[in-house]
């Protein structure tokens, strides 16, 4: 290359990073600029048209749930002021504001386990079934931040327990957080403990999965299917896979079939890490059979079924043997 060339390429690459910077302080002056003037809108109490500024140039998905979108009363439910809640709502505010992506200050309040303010806001008509454009209702915002009186006060006050399919399922957070108060609620009002849900199987499935034992341990003392998972993987294949010695020994000893097969046709013992506890474990409850009286426990819960179990105590039998079918 000679002389007269490499000063060409130089000024031609020069010209490229001049190109660059420009393009860059172009781009942070129209930032700057659109959030000055997003503050100017919320100073003036639009913060609609300062949500819909955000939403058109930082995007959809940005945009969403923005600071800028959120109304004074949102605010105050997220943060728990109670009295600037009651105050907005004396105001005049509405208790069913929503957001771009439809979150209501209920969902705010619940998310923030601040119990005050959502009995605030449902006593002044707040949806306690309000749904997200993600599918979200105040009740997954309960279980998902684990406040069991949230939970308890959205369904005393009409909220399902229970959503459609395909929907962010409160049972399933709960679990998969491992908040058992939120599910005890949730059992106690009637959910369905065995919901199977496609991509993430049933409750106790995604307990197994995110090794929650106290969830499990409720789950399963309510009845769930101990053989229901997600598709043909059993709870006791993802437990398998955890290598959690403990979750796999309650499962077996709620009777969790050790011969299933996935999709794969792998039994438990053939996900397990080679010679790891629950290897050998498995290994031994195999050639092991089950006792008498963990056979007659299983029939006897077997034959009462799910939505009986609660008439054990009612049954003629010693206390002893009603602990025994109570797995106490």
């Amino acid at each position: 290359m000679t002389g007269v060339e490499s000063d060409r390429f130089s000024q031609h690459l020069a010209n490229v990073y001049f190109s660059i910077f420009a393009l860059f302080c172009f781009k942070l002056f129209v930032k700057i600029s659109l959030a000055i003037l997003s503050h100017f809108y919320i100073v003036k109490g639009n913060r609609k048209e300062a949500a819909r500024i955000a939403a058109e140039f930082y995007g959809v998905t940005q945009g969403r749930g923005s600071w800028a979108d959120r109304s004074p009363l949102h605010e105050a439910a997220s943060q728990g002021r109670l009295l600037s809640l009651k105050t907005l709502l004396a105001q005049g505010q509405k208790a069913n504001t929503l957001t771009i992506d439809h979150v209501t200050p209920l969902h705010d309040a619940c998310l923030g386990k601040h119990v005050a303010c959502a009995k605030a806001l449902i006593e002044a008509g707040a949806n306690t079934n309000a749904i997200t454009i993600d599918g979200v209702t105040p009740l997954f915002n309960a279980c998902s931040s684990g406040s069991a009186p949230c939970v308890g006060l959205l369904l005393q006050n009409g909220a399902k327990p229970q959503g459609l399919e395909f929907w962010a399922s409160a049972i399933h957070e709960a679990a998969s957080k491992g908040h058992s108060d939120c599910v005890e609620v949730l059992i106690s009002w009637g959910v369905d403990i065995d919901q199977d849900i496609s991509y993430l199987g049933t409750p106790l499935y995604v307990a197994c999965v995110h090794q929650q034992l106290h969830c499990m341990k409720k789950l399963l003392h309510a009845g769930a299917s101990v053989q229901k998972g997600r598709q043909q993987d059993t709870p006791l294949h993802a437990a398998s896979r955890q290598s959690n010695l403990d979750i796999v020994m309650l499962l077996l000893d709620f009777g969790a079939n050790i011969s299933a097969r996935n999709a794969e046709a792998k039994r438990p013992v053939e996900v397990a890490i080679a010679s790891s506890p629950v290897d050998r474990l498995l290994l031994h409850y195999e050639a092991t059979p089950n006792s008498l009286c963990q056979l007659c426990r299983l029939c006897v819960r077997g034959c009462l079924g799910r939505s009986r179990l609660n008439l054990i105590p009612q049954l003629e039998l010693p206390k002893l043997l009603m602990d025994f079918l109570h797995y106490q």
